[in-house]
């Protein structure tokens, strides 16, 4: 960020503060309706048209780095291998056979010279050509040129490595807009991959998301944890297009070491960082399923996936410079991987609570407040890729947030002094 990206940051954070009532302009926030969480029609169209159209985080480079090394990735149902080909190419393939729809891959990761069918031994290369079939002669005009893999769009953010079900979809970096130009200071390119764990939760994918992307609930549910080192009147939330979002919350005085922040200490830092992210917890939500507070010592993305309506996976990343020849740091995770860390059982235990809630007679909807505006431009967001056409009615978001609200656009300024 630049020296007036900042000033404007403090000053945002001074006017949350101070300010009684949501800003002027504001829009008044309609209910969510109450079947986005529970209802098995709205769960489709998420499968049919949200996943499909999205940019979504499926793997990183130190995973498959060397070429002929290859993941096994079907975290939506869709069955992808992706693999580092020896042209130094990072491709993405739906791992179906041409022939019979045999998978080319079975193993979850490895490393192959060639990708092999083991029903009938059909052998492709790594850019998903077919380059040989077993007898030959009882084929008739066999056009290989027709029967290559069918590639899954897939590209880099440094050493991130997203695929996207839509060939019409905006590049990666189109996708990210300025979030691309943010994220620079934090070496996504030079980071390495300390931890990748799975956790299976008791409640629907968003309601385990949302607890990361508002403040409103963290003096009650991270007492000890969370609210010390975040002051979240000073929290300032910022919308980017595409349903992407961001917030920033400083760290209050004399905040005391919790044991998160005694991780990050003893780890070495990205020296490009700049002083928001030093001095505040900045944390970005990528649309659809990505929340991740950014800092100098770690870049721990949280990835939230569906397991039907009322089970979802928690992902969790840690993503840190070189720490040589000790331990990988990890930050989301105690006993190797076992169990989540205290700030993330509070939250995904209490989850299962709220699931249990939202399937009651009672719940009908979700009144937002302006801190949890996060939230609602996600579902407003939403009802944009899945088409408004295709949601019921009982089920859409109304598209109240207008682009005066969207980045580079914010009212709030106009009652800032920057002089």
């Amino acid at each position: 960020m630049n020296q007036h990206e900042i000033r404007t940051l403090k000053a945002l954070m001074e006017y949350e503060a101070a300010r009684t009532a949501p800003p002027e302009t504001f829009p008044q926030l309609p209910d969510l309706p109450g079947g986005r969480y529970v209802d098995p029609t709205f769960y489709e169209l998420e499968m049919a048209h949200l996943w499909r159209k999205s940019w979504l985080f499926a793997a990183h480079l130190d995973e498959i780095p060397e070429p002929g090394s290859f993941i096994l990735w079907e975290n939506i149902g869709q069955p992808v291998v992706i693999v580092h080909s020896e042209t130094g190419s990072i491709n993405a393939f739906y791992n179906t056979c041409s022939h019979r729809g045999a998978p080319v891959v079975t193993e979850p990761r490895g490393r192959k010279l060639r990708l092999t069918c083991r029903y009938h031994g059909w052998v492709y290369n790594h850019e998903g050509e077919l380059l040989s079939i077993r007898d030959p002669e009882d084929f008739k005009d066999l056009d290989f040129s027709c029967r290559s893999l069918v590639r899954v769009r897939c590209e880099q953010f440094g050493k991130l490595i997203f695929v996207n079900f839509d060939n019409d979809a905006p590049s990666l970096l189109d996708y990210l807009g300025p979030i691309a130009d943010e994220w620079r200071e934090f070496q996504f390119d030079q980071c390495r991959l300390a931890a990748r764990h799975q956790f299976v939760l008791n409640c629907n994918w968003k309601i385990a998301m949302e607890a990361n992307t508002e403040v409103y609930h963290v003096k009650s549910i991270h007492p000890a944890t969370v609210s010390p080192i975040l002051d979240d009147r000073r929290n300032v939330n910022t919308l980017y297009p595409r349903g992407h979002n961001r917030m920033v919350a400083p760290r209050p005085a004399g905040a005391f070491q919790t044991t998160m922040m005694q991780k990050r200490a003893e780890m070495n830092e990205i020296a490009s960082v700049g002083e928001i992210a030093r001095t505040c917890t900045q944390s970005y939500g990528v649309f659809p399923n990505w929340v991740s507070p950014l800092g100098p010592q770690a870049l721990p993305p949280l990835v939230f996936w569906p397991k039907g309506i009322n089970q979802s996976i928690l992902e969790t990343w840690t993503l840190a410079p070189d720490w040589g020849d000790g331990p990988a740091p990890d930050m989301w995770t105690e006993n190797n991987g076992e169990d989540l860390v205290q700030v993330l059982r509070e939250d995904t235990e209490f989850g299962a609570w709220i699931q249990k809630s939202v399937e009651s007679y009672g719940f009908k909807g979700v009144p937002l407040s302006y801190q949890e505006a996060r939230i609602y431009y996600w579902h407003q967001n939403a009802d944009e890729v899945i088409g408004r056409e295709n949601i019921p009615t009982h089920l859409q978001v109304p598209s109240v947030i207008g682009a005066d609200w969207v980045y580079p656009n914010d009212p709030r300024q106009a009652y800032l002094n920057l002089a």
